[in-house]
């Protein structure tokens, strides 16, 4: 199958706290998505966008950012490493499906301390369930406390717990990456518990990201299938819905099948296709497979749905999402 060489998309999965968001705004940094007035006044944390995501440091809603890469690692030609960041909470469980059934593969980001903790084992189940490949990433290696090499037979413990006769053995075969996401480092090598990684940048988690996770593939020829993961609210153009192209082109102005969790089909119109350019979101023309956009035009979408080509309309699967573990009924005081 074809597959979009420039395009690789990918999970980022921490226990609270870990350091997911600073390795991120370091990632976007490196690649250059701030101007030099942003990279001053850029909020530390651009992944954390509520105020109280911000003041907690914690991420609730699953958010995309693109980082355009163009290093040794990629052979110098532009790539876009989309970066899905999933809640570091089991309560959160519907936004993790989503947030992985827009992606191809995994980093696990673990503290060099405190090693994986249970909302990451809840996730990374998660994860080999869907059968996706795993970076590990093993954080804030110049922490005075750090354990690096115990964290990682931690981590392969983990791993062995959630393997059961279903899943492949090779996922055990993992690469680590050693880091300091504050100071912007990564490494292959594992550095002295309490130090810094060797080199200077970040360039190899970036190889590690390109050689582990797989390309999208999709079928040439293919009519228009978008998957609806997730949805946002623009004050300009009402009710955002993030999709993920899985086959075909979305086009800005086209007419598409809106394929509903009832199993009505209505052809809408795409008024407006957005783009992410770092943390932005910009508008574009078209996208194509493997592509994460968001679209406006359709008021009543929901998560879950599909847009398809309105001549041949064929829905994918449904997302489900796990029941919540307690529920509450409010009503006025009698």
């Amino acid at each position: 199958m074809p597959e979009r060489s420039d395009l690789r998309n990918v999970a980022i999965v921490a226990h609270v706290d870990h350091g997911k968001t600073t390795l991120v705004d370091a990632m976007l940094r490196q690649a250059g998505a701030f101007t030099a007035h942003q990279a001053e006044s850029v909020a530390e944390r651009v992944m954390d966008s509520g105020d109280l995501e911000r003041e907690k440091g914690i991420t609730i809603l699953a958010k995309n950012t693109a980082v355009h890469y163009a290093g040794p690692a990629g052979g110098g030609k532009p790539m876009t490493i989309n970066i899905n960041d999933t809640p570091g909470h089991a309560d959160f469980g519907g936004e993790v499906e989503r947030g992985l059934s827009m992606v191809d593969g995994i980093v696990l980001l673990v503290d060099a301390s405190e090693g994986p903790l249970p909302q990451t084992r809840f996730v990374l189940r998660k994860a080999l369930n869907a059968d996706m490949p795993v970076i590990l990433v093993v954080n804030k290696t110049d922490r005075s406390d750090a354990r690096i090499a115990e964290v990682v037979e931690e981590t392969y413990e983990l791993f062995m717990d959630l393997l059961d006769e279903s899943h492949s053995q090779d996922a055990l075969d993992f690469p680590v990456v050693y880091a300091s996401g504050r100071a912007g480092i990564a490494s292959l090598v594992a550095p002295e518990d309490g130090t810094m990684p060797e080199g200077s940048d970040l360039e190899p988690l970036f190889k590690t990201i390109l050689e582990t996770i797989p390309a999208p593939v999709y079928t040439e020829g293919a009519p228009l299938q978008a998957h609806v993961t997730n949805l946002d609210a623009s004050p300009f153009l009402g009710r955002l819905a993030l999709v993920r192209v899985h086959e075909g082109t979305l086009n800005k102005g086209q007419t598409v099948a809106w394929m509903r969790r009832d199993g009505s089909v209505k052809n809408v119109k795409i008024t407006e296709l957005l783009v992410t350019e770092g943390l932005e979101r910009q508008p574009g023309t078209t996208a194509g497979p493997g592509d994460i956009v968001a679209v406006a035009g359709i008021p009543e979408i929901t998560i879950g749905e599909t847009l398809a080509d309105a001549e041949n309309p064929v829905a994918l699967p449904l997302i489900h999402v796990d029941e919540p573990a307690i529920s509450m009924t409010i009503g006025t005081n009698t």
